[in-house]
């Protein structure tokens, strides 16, 4: 939804409200009372995503397509020019490329491709099309090439900020940030984007719709989430200062060497229904295990280096450049003498 036009579609698209810069689609500027069917070149494809900026609009097709409408004073819509349009108008400098996904912030737009490739254009006051400089683009330009492939992208209608989340997990964030430009994408340590626009966003706001109800389905990541620590499913519990840590085989086998090679038969591990951790704290080996579920870690950065040992010791190499990354961003004047120390001790890159 735009700030005053609103959008439905069900693979046809519906639009009206305030029409100022023909952001509904009807070929004129006439406000729109009620909803209209948006016909042209629309009438006999099917929409599978919409997205609105301030006073602009734009549609992706099944097939990849992207079109847009409305105002244009900053390139928003892609076209190469700066040119209201009051139809829908094919974005042609996207035809190469499927585009999976699309969303508007205030008077700009990013675009994600089936391949994992972000495009972005429109206005860039703020840095919020991620370029390296505050130059408008009249058409979209490849940007975060370097990054591995993204997954997410997000952008809302009231902001001048740009957030993507990559396959790894890594959410990025660019534009404007608490009255500073940003113009290149930042790593965040948050895990959502979200987040993103709860806490740099002015005013904070979500930026895609939330639904209130309640959904029974759940994804394979959230099942695994759900069920780590659990009682009833597990086959297979580590008891460590005294208190235990319910999980399962089949689980550890598959994301961990270490466990693959533990649970071998010939390995007394494999025939116990309970194993004796005494190496690692409690609160340690339970993030390390509860990563193995969510691809997540939630440590302060004291029990990080704890963490940052153990991945040392298993050979998880990815764990431990997330426990580097939670050391880095929790040095403070206090504990920074500390930290380095351990830092140096397991051989992680801090600086």
């Amino acid at each position: 939804m735009g700030v005053d036009h609103m959008f439905f579609s069900a693979l046809k698209v519906f639009a009206w409200g305030y029409n100022n810069c023909g952001q509904v689609g009807s070929g004129s500027t006439a406000n729109q009372p009620t909803p209209r069917k948006v016909t042209n070149c629309l009438h006999i494809k099917r929409v599978v995503g919409i997205a609105c900026g301030q006073t602009s609009s734009m549609a992706v097709l099944d097939n990849g397509e992207v079109y847009g409408w409305g105002y244009n004073g900053n390139g928003q819509l892609g076209l190469g020019n700066n040119g209201n349009q009051l139809t829908p108008v094919r974005v042609a400098a996207l035809h190469s490329v499927c585009v999976n996904q699309i969303v508007c912030g205030y008077a700009h737009t990013l675009a994600l491709t089936d391949e994992g490739l972000l495009y972005a254009w429109g206005a860039n006051t703020y840095g919020q099309l991620g370029t390296g400089n505050k130059n408008n683009l009249l058409s979209p330009a490849l940007i975060m090439v370097e990054k591995e492939r993204i997954v997410e992208i997000a952008a809302c209608h009231s902001a001048h900020t740009s957030a993507a989340k990559t396959q790894g997990g890594h959410v990025y964030m660019w534009g404007q940030c608490r009255g500073q430009s940003v113009i290149l994408p930042h790593l965040t340590h948050f895990s959502c984007t979200d987040d993103v626009f709860a806490c740099f966003a002015t005013p904070a706001v979500s930026w895609r719709l939330l639904s209130v109800e309640h959904e029974d389905f759940l994804t394979v990541s959230e099942s695994l989430k759900k069920e780590f620590d659990s009682p009833e499913t597990a086959d297979l519990k580590f008891r460590i200062d005294g208190k235990y840590i319910h999980v399962h085989k089949a689980v550890l086998k598959i994301r961990c060497e270490h466990f693959r090679s533990m649970f071998q038969s010939y390995w007394n591990e494999d025939m116990k229904e309970v194993i004796e951790i005494d190496q690692f704290s409690y609160p340690v080996y339970r993030a390390f295990l509860q990563y193995l579920y969510t691809d997540a870690v939630d440590l302060p950065p004291e029990d990080a280096i704890g963490l940052l040992d153990l991945a040392t010791s298993y050979c998880e190499n990815r764990l431990k450049k997330l426990c580097q990354h939670i050391i880095k961003r929790g040095i403070t004047v206090e504990n920074a003498f500390s930290l380095f120390s351990a830092a140096v001790r397991y051989d992680a890159e801090v600086t």
